[in-house]
């Protein structure tokens, strides 16, 4: 197995057997996992704020930070290896209230928004979606089945 570790602000994409993206600490941040089986092709995007005008500089050197600059690169990258529209999944997971109990500031909840919103633009939804709650999640895609795995520490292992 080929691991290729997303952090967070990053995005990668892939086609070769045996590869699996996996990003880490899903809390308030959004895992977005664009899959195409038929091209066995996959990609991962951990987006941390959903809207990039609060830091533009930011984006420009990590458009992987918002949602709004990071669904459009992750988009792209995907049809330079050959997909269309017609031929992307998309699941998503995170979004949660970690470190805001009262939900004052409702990052997790914004986040969730953006990326439906953003996915939109492009005529594309979510098929699987594992957001919102009180946990911490792992994202993995496996590039050759499309399977997106989702871990919680004390919560166990489950496929959306």
């Amino acid at each position: 197995m080929n691991l290729i570790v997303i952090g967070i602000g990053e995005l990668k994409v892939a086609n070769t057997p045996g590869s699996v993206l996996r990003t880490f600490a899903l809390g308030s941040c959004i895992g977005v996992a664009l899959v195409a089986p038929r091209l066995q092709a996959a990609g991962l995007l951990h987006f941390a704020l959903p809207d990039s005008s609060i830091n533009q500089e930011l984006a420009l050197e990590r458009p992987g930070y918002f949602a709004d600059t990071g669904i459009p690169v992750l988009i792209k990258k995907m049809f330079d290896y050959g997909c269309q529209y017609t031929d992307l999944i998309v699941k998503i997971a995170g979004g949660a209230n970690i470190m805001d109990p009262e939900e004052t500031f409702r990052i997790g909840s914004r986040n969730t928004l953006a990326v439906k919103k953003h996915l939109w633009r492009y005529k594309l939804g979510a098929v699987a979606e594992d957001v919102g709650d009180h946990i911490s999640r792992t994202m993995s895609v496996v590039v050759d089945t499309g399977r997106v795995i989702i871990t919680s520490p004390g919560n166990g292992r489950w496929e959306l």
